[in-house]
């Protein structure tokens, strides 16, 4: 799975539109030149510290402190481990480059939004779990770099905790919606018009804490 060796070369959409859902396809039309400011600088991967301050782990993260010409990273969960992994696009005819999260592995919950009164994704919803005390937050977002598109998938990371006590969804039609006692490491499909239920897409296994 490369990109084109040719920088000026054009992308055709990968597969079916479907317009009834408002999906389309542009091609860029700004056209590259043959030239590069680019220093080739080395990519950088930091970790939250979690007292305000972060810690530069690039030369711990399997390579991906690489001096190629990164342009965009993308968090996902490729492997469908319950962990987010990063592809990274490159720019000059080098191929993408995926990271697989191989830190330890702790509890976590993964959700997708399937909208009605809003848009299908559920762009602009927020999210608010509270767990072991803590409140998490989050939001549906489009996109979140140059080039690149994260999944609208939403990811929790739990820590030691089993479950969620509150999970609470506002949507951008103003629809809000919470869910009690939401059980952990398990990818949930939430509708906008189903007040009650949270519908299990996939549990990958269950964690166990000592």
């Amino acid at each position: 799975m490369t990109q084109p060796f040719d920088q000026k070369a054009q992308c055709e959409a990968a597969g079916k539109l479907d317009e009834s859902i408002g999906e389309f396809w542009l091609e860029n039309p700004w056209q590259p030149s043959d030239k590069n400011l680019s220093a080739y600088e080395r990519n950088r991967v930091l970790i939250n510290g979690k007292n305000g301050s972060f810690i530069d782990a690039s030369h711990a993260c399997g390579g991906a402190d690489m001096d190629s010409d990164s342009r965009s990273v993308v968090a996902g969960d490729f492997n469908e481990d319950g962990m987010p992994d990063l592809l990274i696009r490159n720019s000059g005819g080098i191929p993408l480059r995926m990271f697989l999260n191989r830190f330890p592995s702790q509890n976590w919950i993964q959700i997708s939004l399937r909208g009605s009164q809003s848009n299908s994704k559920g762009l602009g919803a927020r999210v608010i779990a509270r767990v072991s005390g803590q409140t998490l937050y989050r939001e549906v977002q489009a996109a979140n770099c140059f080039l690149g598109q994260s999944p609208s998938q939403l990811q929790l990371g739990l820590g030691e905790a089993t479950e969620i006590e509150e999970l609470q969804i506002g949507w951008p039609s103003g629809v809000q919606q919470i869910f009690r006692n939401v059980r952990s490491n398990a990818h949930y499909v939430v509708d906008e018009d189903d007040a009650v239920s949270l519908h299990l897409h996939k549990e990958v296994f269950e964690k166990t804490v000592d």
